[in-house]
This record gives C-alpha cells, structure tokens and sequence, in this order.
C-alpha cells in the first residue's frame, strides 16, 4: 500500500484527457508578462481573461512604485509573523486605512486571503459548543478552517436562505455559538448571494455573519465595498473577510468587523500567530491599490461596461451562462472532454481564460470561467469575442453531426 495509491484514479482522468489535448490547461507558463491583459504563451500573444485582475491594478503606476520603494526602505521580507517581529508600521496603517475604507472599527491582515478565512474561522468557532453552518458552495479555505476549528459544521443550501433558516432552528440550546459563512460573489459562477436575507436570518437566531468578499471587494457597491453594500447591511456583517489578490492586486488577506473582540484573534489564530507576515512590498502595493480604488470609480464603471458587453456578446452566441452579468462570466460545456477541447479552442485563438472541471466545480459541472477587467480594452474584448464566436461554430457543427 503506498501514499500515492489515492491519485491513481485522478492521474488515470487527467491522462485520458490529456491524450485529446494539445495543451495541459493546468500548467500553463505565461512566459513573458505585457501587461494586465496580455502575456507571451509558447511564443504566442494571449489575451488574459482569468486572472480575477477585476480593476487592473497590477501594473498601476502608483502600486509599482510603492512596492519598489517599500523593498528599498524595508527590505524583501519580515522573516517573521505577525505575533513576533512581522507586524511593521505599514501592516498596522494598512489596518486603519481598510477599516475605515470598510466602515469598520478593527481589522486584522494576514499573509494570504485563504489564511484569513482559515485563520478567522478556525478562531472564532471551536468544538465541542460552537457549530458553523456554510453555503454548500463556498471556498475551499472556508471549508479548511471548518475543519482546522473542529466544530461541527453543517452546510445549507446554495443561496438558499430558507434551508439556513431550518438548520438553524433546529439546533438544540446546548449550542453556544453559532457562526454562518457565506460569500458575496462566488468565484466559479459568479452568482450573488441575498446577502440581507442571509443576515436576516442569522441574527434572528442569535448566530454571527461571517461574509467572504474576495472576489467582490473594489467591484459591488457605490463605494467597492461589497456586496452586503450593494443590498446594505455592510454594518451588518459581523466579520468581513476579503484578500489582496484580486482588486488588491497584490498577496495578503485581511478580516474586518466591529467587535472588539476581533482583537483577541491575534492570540488564538494558528494561521496569523505561525506563518510570516506579507512582505514590505506586498503591503505598500496594496495600500496603494486601496488609496486608488477610494478615490477613483472609474476603474468600477469600467469594469461593469465591459462585463456587460461580454455577457451579451456571449447570450447572442447561444451560450449558456452560470449567472447574471457580472465580473465573472462562466460558460457551462456539456462535459469534461469538451471543456478541455473548448480551452484549447480559445487559446488557439489567443485568449486565456480558466477551466474548471468537477470535482472542484458545484454541480458536478464542467465551465470556461471568464474574469472580465477594467482594464480590458475595446480590442482585447474584441478578440475575446471573436474566440467565443469561432468555439461557437465548433460546438454547432458538432451538435449537427451528433
């Protein structure tokens, strides 16, 4: 019996895709970077449209330019957490400027997005008392910190407020705490949760809201802050997660809230107290990042204008899509084999986007997910539609001689 023996199964599906396929979706090398929206793959100009790069601030002047001096000044790491000689001043502003951007009274950063679920959840609920009660859809760290808490969790429906509510009510009084995690957009389909009615709900039954706005944070609301913005109730929302790596544009996470007892996670969270604290650099790029994106909305308007030409572009083409328009825009194929085919058809055509097979799809289904930037231009958008058209003559000629 070997450690390895559990792969066999997944090597044996990958290799029989991959016999089909001229290109591994999954190891792709982008060799040379031309900006937020282009890079060189095997020789070949790629338009990129999965990069969750949602307001394309990865080569904003005024980021680059402070990550550049934050190495110079402070050198290229901590070479320590948080707990210990990892926190410098620019950590702690970064602090003070999100949760005044959020419109929350304390903030904590960790090194990545994933480790601030990971960190906040595993801290705030623990065994044998507390439960956690998850959308069946949600990220893999929010999964992971479940498990890293040992408190017994219990998933709900996908955006199903009503199956929250009966899980809910039938928790017996022996349960002291009661934590819901959810997320504002979803990052395969780009669906939105009813964030208000979640809360509604929660609070109704004494439980705390936890909101992951990772992939929504800079892109819903008047201001960018999310999509409990957008419905209202972000002064609602007990505890706000978000990462530095898609609007932010950088590496680290970060959990918000109003409770002072936030405070008490910099002595009880593993994955903040045991793990070396985001970089000089990482830190000055997304502070610079949060100063564009609060006085700037253009990037934003931008954004959806481009979305919504997509979308469209896509609906006419007779795709189906996995949600309204919005930042993410994924195209469901009828199985794995002809998503692989569809991948390759596009990158041919020179566009980047992600493929997302089950088992780590919802639904068991098999997707082209699409990452729409502000700073895709008229021509990169123009390029990306063309590929959809020709995968669309592809996948008709198919179906006719099917």
């Amino acid at each position: 019996m070997s450690l390895f023996d559990k792969f066999e199964p997944t090597a044996k599906l990958l290799q029989s895709l991959l016999e089909a396929s001229p290109r591994d979706p999954f190891s792709v090398k982008m060799d040379e970077m031309k900006g937020p929206t282009r890079a060189i793959v095997e020789g070949q100009e790629i338009v990129l449209a999965g990069t969750n790069n949602y307001l394309g601030l990865t080569y904003d002047e005024g980021a680059v330019e402070a990550a550049v001096e934050a190495v110079k000044e402070s050198g290229t790491g901590t070479t320590g957490s948080r707990f210990a000689n990892g926190t410098y001043s620019a950590h702690r502003q970064l602090e003070e400027d999100l949760a005044k951007f959020l419109g929350y009274k304390y903030c904590m950063v960790f090194s990545t997005g994933y480790q601030a679920n990971l960190g906040a959840i595993s801290a705030l609920a623990t065994a044998p008392h507390d439960v956690i009660l998850i959308d069946a859809d949600c990220h893999a760290c929010i999964y992971d910190g479940c498990q890293l808490s040992g408190a017994e969790t219990i998933r709900f429906r996908h955006n199903d407020p009503e199956s929250l509510d009966k899980r809910l009510s039938r928790l017996g009084p022996e349960v002291k705490g009661k934590l819901v995690c959810l997320e504002g957009m979803y990052s395969m389909f780009g669906d939105v949760a009813p964030v208000k009615e979640f809360v509604e709900v929660a609070h109704k039954h004494g439980a705390y809201v936890l909101l992951d706005e990772a992939h929504s944070f800079g892109v819903f609301g008047e201001n960018g802050q999310g999509v409990c913005e957008a419905e209202g109730v972000r002064d609602q929302v007990d505890f706000y997660t978000g990462t530095f790596s898609k609007s932010l544009a950088s590496i680290g996470g970060f959990v918000a809230s109003n409770h002072p007892q936030l405070e008490y996670l910099r002595f009880s969270s593993r994955p903040y107290m045991f793990t070396a604290s985001p970089s000089p650099s990482n830190i000055a790029a997304a502070s610079a990042a949060l100063k564009r994106i609060s006085s700037d909305n253009s990037m934003r308007e931008n954004l959806w204008k481009n979305a919504k030409r997509i979308h469209e572009a896509f609906t006419q083409l007779g795709f189906e899509t996995c949600a309204p328009v919005g930042p993410v825009i994924a195209v469901k194929l009828a199985n794995k084999e002809q998503a692989f085919m569809a991948w390759n058809v596009l990158m041919e055509h020179g566009v980047y986007v992600n493929l997302a097979i089950p088992p780590g799809t919802p639904n068991a289904t098999s997707i082209l997910r699409l990452s729409v930037s502000a700073a895709h231009t008229d021509d990169d958008l123009d390029i990306v539609v063309s590929a959809y058209t020709a995968l669309s003559q592809i996948l008709s000629k198919q179906a006719q001689e099917a």
